[in-house]
């Protein structure tokens, strides 16, 4: 790598007792034998955080099987009966696919063969639901690619085209107007004060007197939601894209405290998108159909990035203040912006190495 290269690289790129009474041992009924006091219990089970009651609950495997067992033969006769919308035959395959799904192994551990297994189960889930077909990628990085990004603060005016058009690629749930970016409108002489800008503004656009700065994920090279993450659903790919399974993630939050830079977002529901307004080309790390109680987050369009495409933002912004490419790729727009422009990361304190630049004409 020349001199020249080594410029920007330098930065470190690439990376819950019963209520009634019960008898105890001795046939009496409680607090008759002068054993365990059911109150006394009862006020040590009260005190029991949330996980402790969660998890003191026994099970053997024999039990479990039991209840899965009896589980899938009341589904099965559910969708056997006449008012189902599914034949007999639909009806095995579709129990088959669960079955499959529930207990297929975390996508970053897969095999090629086992993504696309996978792949297409999920895609032939969607059909047997809905009659309809999408398309599911499982592309893996490639070699010699590093995604990066900038973002001209000259140029953006805060239409929030590039909130729209994250919105309709990604799939994002309408009902709770979830947003991967944000725009924040910021004053003019009060610096970069996330804490005085407003992000839900509706008047006209630009504001005198105001500036515009857009944040999301920023795909860090030593990102701190991957690191705090309890059962490794979210990880870097080598092509520095940060992703997550939504399949393997708990909902346990970690990674949307660890993020300083309020960079994802957890589905409290499930997210709804109409029918129609689904879009049908997805990738199994990007904007797949997700699920009530999963973290999600910007994938700077995993779907689109890996087959050669700019992001929906970059594509959707009328000003150009948005770029994306190929850090590894002198040629690219991208390394240009960093080798020619005083750019700028937020919170560099911190050591995360965000792929995301700030700059200004």
């Amino acid at each position: 790598m020349s001199s020249d290269n080594k410029k920007w690289f330098s930065l470190n790129i690439g990376r819950k007792n019963q209520e009634t009474s019960s008898s105890c041992s001795c046939g009496k009924q409680s607090g008759g034998c002068g054993g365990h006091d059911h109150e006394e219990i009862k006020h040590i089970e009260e005190r029991k955080d949330g996980f402790e009651q969660v998890f003191d609950v026994k099970m053997n495997r024999r039990s479990a099987f039991k209840q899965l067992a009896a589980s899938l033969a009341i589904g099965a006769g559910a969708v056997s009966t006449s008012c189902s919308m599914f034949s007999d035959d639909e009806s095995k395959e579709k129990a088959q696919i669960d079955w499959e799904e529930q207990f297929k192994g975390n996508y970053k551990l897969m095999t090629d063969e086992e993504k696309k297994a996978t792949v297409d189960r999920l895609v032939r889930s969607y059909q047997l639901r809905t009659g309809k077909t999408i398309s599911m990628s499982s592309k893996n990085a490639e070699e010699n690619v590093l995604f990066g990004y900038a973002f001209n603060i000259s140029k953006c005016q805060g239409y929030m085209d590039c909130v729209s058009a994250c919105v309709e690629e990604n799939n994002q749930d309408r009902n709770s107007q979830m947003q991967y970016i944000r725009i924040h409108e910021m004053k003019d002489g009060n610096g970069f004060n996330f804490n005085e800008s407003d992000d839900n503004y509706y008047h006209e656009v630009p504001a005198e007197g105001h500036f515009y700065m857009g944040t999301q994920c920023f795909h860090c090279d030593n990102p701190p939601c991957v690191n705090v993450c309890p059962v490794q659903a979210t990880w870097r790919e080598d092509d520095g894209l940060v992703v997550v399974d939504y399949d393997w993630c708990v909902g346990c939050r970690y990674c949307m405290a660890a993020c300083p830079y309020d960079g994802r977002r957890f589905n409290w529901s499930k997210p709804e998108v109409p029918e129609e307004e689904i879009n049908k080309n997805q990738h199994y790390l990007g904007n797949r159909l997700r699920k009530k109680g999963v973290m999600e987050k910007c994938t700077f369009c995993v779907q689109r990035s890996r087959a050669g495409k700019n992001p929906a933002c970059v594509e959707a912004c009328p000003t150009g203040a948005r770029i994306f490419g190929n850090l590894l790729d002198p040629n690219s727009t991208i390394r240009w912006v960093l080798e020619n422009k005083k750019v700028f990361r937020l919170r560099e304190d911190l050591g995360t190495e965000p792929k995301f630049w700030y700059f200004m004409d």
